[in-house]
């Protein structure tokens, strides 16, 4: 008796074999995020006490961020998405004002990775899709993500944790 070839592909020869085939783990992931306060506290001296993380200056205004998702692969690969970045204060309050552009900025062990620069819309969303400019170590050790301007300043920083 002869029997009937059968052909599958890779995936589910795997699968039928017990076996699934699995994307790369993360490096990290941050699922939310929180604007910048330009303004850390007041010195003893009564002078504002500028809000600077890892060598970054805040932007001039106080910032807010709706939602933060991010992740950023072993290969380099990072995908971002950001909505409401807008100013909480000032005469631009509620918008993005001039601000067009941003970036993610990823620090491992305090030295910064950046993304390409993304295009903000009108109600504060961005996406940031593609390749870091150079490639973060795998670990990532003590990282920090902060949303930036082109000219550098931060808006807004990522908080650590998967998906929900």
């Amino acid at each position: 008796m002869k029997l009937p070839l059968v052909r599958a592909s890779a995936p589910a020869l795997l699968v039928g074999l017990g076996v699934t085939a699995m994307a790369a783990e993360p490096i990290v992931q941050f699922n939310r995020g929180i604007g910048v306060d330009p303004v850390a506290g007041i010195s003893n001296t009564g002078l504002p006490i500028v809000n600077t993380v890892l060598g970054v200056t805040p932007g001039g205004r106080p910032w807010v961020i709706h939602k933060l998702r991010a992740t950023f692969s072993p290969d380099g690969a990072v995908n971002v998405r950001g909505t409401g970045l807008l100013f909480s204060g000032g005469d631009n309050i509620g918008t993005r004002g001039s601000v067009a552009q941003v970036r993610a900025t990823l620090f491992c062990a305090g030295v910064p990775h950046d993304s390409p620069l993304a295009d903000l819309d009108q109600q504060g969303n961005f996406t940031i899709k593609g390749q870091m400019l150079a490639t973060p170590p795998n670990p990532c050790a003590t990282p920090v993500l902060l949303i930036r301007s082109p000219g550098g300043n931060w808006f807004a920083a990522g908080i650590v944790g998967d998906a929900d």
